[in-house]
C-alpha cells in the first residue's frame, strides 16, 4: 500500500516510517525542508519526499493513487503565540489537498480529550480533529495522553528532574492524575489501524494500564535510576511560575513548558472502548516503559527526539535559508591546524558538546549556557540526540546542526541562544587542514557591542577547542 506520512522529521512520524517500511509499505514523506530528511529513510527504494508546507502549499499536489495518510502535526513547541489558528490552518489545508486524492483514510494522532475545562493545547488538538473530517474518506482519531518513551518530551522532562534534583520543591499540579502510554504501544495502535474499516470515522482514547499522579510517575522513574527522591508540594505556585520552574529546571523551551503547565492541570485519563477488538495490544506498564528507553538510551539507538524539532529552538525557519553564511558585514573567527590523523579529527568533531564537552574550557561553555537560560534561551541542557553521529536539524546544546556530512568533512552549527544578531560554527577539513571557522552577523549597536565584549574569549576557547580537534 501506498501510505503518505506527514511531520516527517518529528518524533512520532520518524518512528512510525520505521515500523511501516518493516511491515513492506510504500511511504511518500512530507517535509518542510528537504535539507532535514531522516538519514535513515533517504535512501530508502520505498520511500519518495514531498516539499511541502501546510501551512501554506502553493503549487503542492500530493500523488493520486495513496491508499492512506497520517496526519501528525502539532505545534505545540512554537515561539508563535497563535498556534491554534497555525493548526486549523495546516489541518485546513492538509484536507484540501488530500480530498484530491484517492486516500480512503486518514489516522490522526491527538490527545485525550475528556475534561470538561480543556487547555489551549487540547482544545487545538480538539479542532484539528474537527477540521479533518471529510466525506471523501475516513478519520481515524488516536487520542493518546503522555507518552513514554526514548526521547519523548515527557520522558526527557521527568528524567531532567528526576537526576538533578533530590529534592522537588514543586507545583500542585504534580497531583494531577493522568494515564501514560508507551511509545511502541502508541506505534502499534497507530500501524494497527491502517485501513482497518471498522475504524473509519472513529475516535479511540489509547492509554497504558494504570493512572498516575505526576508525582507518582517522578518517583516510580527514581525507582527505576535507583534514585532516592523526595517531593514537596506547594499550592502558591502559579501557572507562570511553574512554567519558569520547569524551564529553568529542564531541558524545555518556554514555550513548550508554558504548554506543559497548561495541560498538566487537567486530568488525561482515557475512556473504555473497543478498541482491544480491533487491534490487539497488551499496554506496557510506566515503570517498564521507562526501563526500554534506558535501553535504547544505554545502545545509542535513539530514533527520534522532541528536541529535534526546529520549533524547540529559536527559529522556525527551513534550515536551508542559513546554510549560506554570508561574508559582508559580518565578524570572523578564522583558524586552522594541520591534522596528521584523519579519522580521529572527524569522529572528534562529529562528538563534540553533549555529555562530551567542548573540549576547551567546558566552564566557560558551561557558564554561557546558563547565562542563555536565564535570559529566556535553550542553555545547554538540550545536549544531543546520539553521542557521535549528527544529522540536520538535530540539536547540539545552545546550536541547530545546518549541515553534517563526513564524506565532505564539513559540519555547521548555527546558534539558538539569545544573541543579538545570527552565529554560525563550522568545522571542515581540506586537504588534511582542519579549518575552524565562527561568523557572526550582528543586529545594530548591541549586535558589535556584544561581538567585541566576547572578543577577548575567543583568544583562548577557540584556539584550545581546535587544538584539541587536531592533536591526539
Amino acid at each position: 500500500m501506498k501510505i503518505l506520512i506527514t511531520g516527517t522529521t518529528g518524533y512520532i512520524a520518524k518512528r512510525l516510517a520505521l515500523r511501516l517500511l518493516d511491515d513492506k509499505h510504500e511511504l511518500v514523506c512530507c517535509v518542510r525542508d528537504m535539507s532535514r530528511i531522516p538519514d535513515e529513510i533517504e535512501e530508502h527504494p520505498d520511500v519518495t519526499f514531498i516539499k511541502v508546507d501546510f501551512l501554506s502549499p502553493s503549487n503542492v499536489e500530493l500523488p493520486k493513487e495513496i491508499d492512506a495518510a497520517y496526519y501528525l502535526i502539532h505545534s505545540m513547541a512554537t515561539n508563535k503565540g497563535d498556534f491554534e489558528s497555525l493548526e486549523e490552518r495546516c489541518a485546513r489545508n492538509f484536507r484540501e489537498l488530500v480530498v484530491k486524492t484517492n486516500c480512503k483514510q486518514v489516522i490522526y494522532l491527538s490527545g485525550i480529550v475528556n475534561d470538561n475545562a480543556l487547555s489551549k493545547h487540547l482544545q487545538s488538538r480538539l479542532q484539528v480533529e474537527n477540521t479533518l473530517k471529510s466525506g471523501h474518506y475516513g478519520l481515524t482519531t488516536l487520542r493518546a495522553g503522555i507518552i513514554v518513551g526514548s526521547g519523548s518530551a515527557s520522558f526527557e522532562i521527568i528524567r531532567d528532574l528526576v537526576e538533578k534534583l533530590p529534592v522537588m520543591v514543586t507545583p500542585k499540579w504534580l497531583n494531577t492524575r493522568s494515564q501514560p502510554i508507551a511509545i511502541r504501544d502508541v506505534l502499534t495502535y497507530l500501524s494497527g489501524a491502517l485501513l482497518n474499516k471498522k475504524l473509519y470515522n472513529t475516535s479511540y482514547d489509547i492509554y497504558g494500564p494504570e493512572v498516575l499522579t505526576y508525582r507518582e510517575m517522578l518517583l516510580q522513574f527514581a525507582e527505576v535510576r535507583k534514585l532516592k527522591r523526595y517531593i514537596l508540594t506547594l499550592p502558591v505556585l502559579t501557572p507562570r511560575l511553574s512554567s519558569y520552574w520547569l524551564f529553568f529546571v529542564t531541558s524545555t523551551s518556554f514555550q513548550l513548558a508554558k504548554a506543559l503547565v497548561d495541560s498538566m492541570k487537567v486530568e488525561v485519563i482515557g475512556k473504555a472502548s473497543d478498541i482491544q477488538e480491533h487491534i490487539q495490544v497488551d499496554p506496557i506498564p510506566y515503570k517498564k516503559a521507562v526501563e526500554l528507553a534506558f535501553q535504547k538510551i544505554g545502545q545509542n539507538s535513539v530514533v527520534s527526539s522532541w528536541k529535534d524539532a526546529i520549533s524547540s529552538g529559536v527559529f522556525n525557519d527551513q534550515l536551508a535559508k542559513h546554510i549560506e553564511m554570508p561574508h559582508f558585514g559580518c565578524f570572523k573567527d578564522v583558524r586552522s591546524r594541520n591534522i596528521h590523523n584523519e579519522n580521529y579529527t572527524i569522529d572528534k568533531i562529529w562528538s563534540i558538546g553533549g555529555k562530551n564537552g567542548w573540549y576547551s574550557y567546558d566552564i566557560l561553555w558551561k557558564l554561557r549556557g546558563i547565562i542563555d537560560k536565564m535570559v529566556g534561551g535553550v542553555g545547554l541542557r538540550r545536549g544531543r540526540t546520539h553521542d557521535n553521529y549528527l544529522e540536520p536539524g538535530d540539536p547540539l546544546d545552545f546550536w541547530r546542526v545546518l549541515f553534517a556530512d563526513k564524506s565532505q568533512k564539513r559540519l555547521l552549527l548555527f546558534a539558538e541562544m539569545k544573541v543579538p544578531g545570527e552565529a554560525w560554527l563550522e568545522f571542515k577539513i581540506v586537504k588534511n587542514k582542519l579549518y575552524q571557522r565562527a561568523v557572526f552577523r550582528p543586529h545594530g549597536v548591541w549586535g558589535r557591542v556584544y561581538w567585541f565584549m566576547v572578543l577577548p574569549f575567543h583568544s583562548f576557547v577557540f584556539n584550545g577547542m581546535i587544538n584539541a580537534l587536531a592533536n591526539e
